[in-house]
């Protein structure tokens, strides 16, 4: 295996020249990647991994979290509305159901525009799940919106215009350091995180798949990013001016890596996160 930073370094050079015709930038990429492989002693490497980064719907794994962290302490009940949410939120990316976990998460909800008193303190009870992560270190994250199709309209509306940060944003470091805890079974308690990993889980070798989000990003199958052998746990996130994967993928012979690869404004370019993906991977499963 190379140097992992030298092959994060190499791999982002590489691409740049490949992508300099669609106009990508040095700015415009995060990546960052760690070796799992020795619990113990983990290797991590990145590139502009402390870059705040929209996150799309990569921020879905923190509300995921924070929805298992709140069950765990009664705060919130597990009912089979709320598992039937968290499903639908992270193995189909639906938003509609991501609304309703803030909701139930934050004791708020949409609906009409508020008076100044009384945005202010919706707002503050929209900060839960922030306040949940900044506690457990992890400062660099801004995860207090709701993802949207059109956009949001009256108190949700309000809030962005009104209290900053503006969006949801997130660093990969922050994002691979989640991905790390929930495959190590530290997110929440061992069985909350198996139960994670479980929505998570991703088919991208099977020809009859139609998980999007298994074979069009780090698994894309045409490419040949992962090799068949490999499994993978992945939550995408895309959307006008971002094409972002987060992922843990385990190899045949028992090594494992998190990887989380940010693109902004190059959402149209479906080839760039699996050239990197399969840069990434090609370098570290080198004898």
């Amino acid at each position: 295996m190379k140097d992992l930073q030298k092959l994060v370094d190499e791999t982002v050079t590489a691409t740049l020249e490949k992508f300099t015709t669609c106009g990508l930038s040095q700015d415009e990429l995060a990546i960052t990647l760690v070796d799992l492989s020795d619990v113990q002693n983990l290797v991590s490497a990145n590139y502009r991994g402390a870059a705040p980064t929209y996150p799309a719907s990569v921020i879905k794994l923190f509300y995921l979290v924070a929805a298992h962290q709140q069950m765990a302490n009664g705060k919130i009940s597990d009912t089979p509305e709320l598992r039937r949410a968290l499903r639908d939120m992270i193995v189909d990316s639906g938003n509609e159901p991501t609304g309703y976990i803030i909701d139930v998460l934050t004791d708020t909800t949409s609906g009409p525009e508020l008076a100044p008193a009384d945005l202010a303190v919706w707002h503050e009870k929209r900060n839960a799940i922030n306040r949940y992560f900044h506690a457990h270190g992890y400062p660099d994250i801004n995860a207090n919106r709701k993802t949207w199709h059109e956009g949001p309209y009256g108190r949700d509306k309000q809030a962005v215009d009104q209290f900053t940060p503006s969006k949801n944003f997130l660093t990969a470091n922050a994002t691979a350091r989640l991905l790390v805890e929930i495959s190590a079974g530290r997110c929440v308690s061992a069985g909350r995180s198996l139960q994670m990993l479980d929505l998570m889980k991703r088919d991208f070798s099977s020809p009859d798949s139609t998980d999007y989000q298994g074979r069009e990003f780090i698994g894309k199958v045409s490419d040949q990013v992962l090799p068949s052998t490999a499994k993978l746990w992945s939550k995408a996130g895309y959307m006008s001016v971002a094409r972002h994967d987060a992922a843990l993928i385990e190899f045949a012979d028992g090594r494992k890596i998190a990887l989380v690869i940010f693109t902004e404004k190059h959402s149209d370019q479906k080839e760039l996160i699996p050239e990197i993906a399969r840069q990434l991977i090609a370098g570290f499963l080198e004898n």
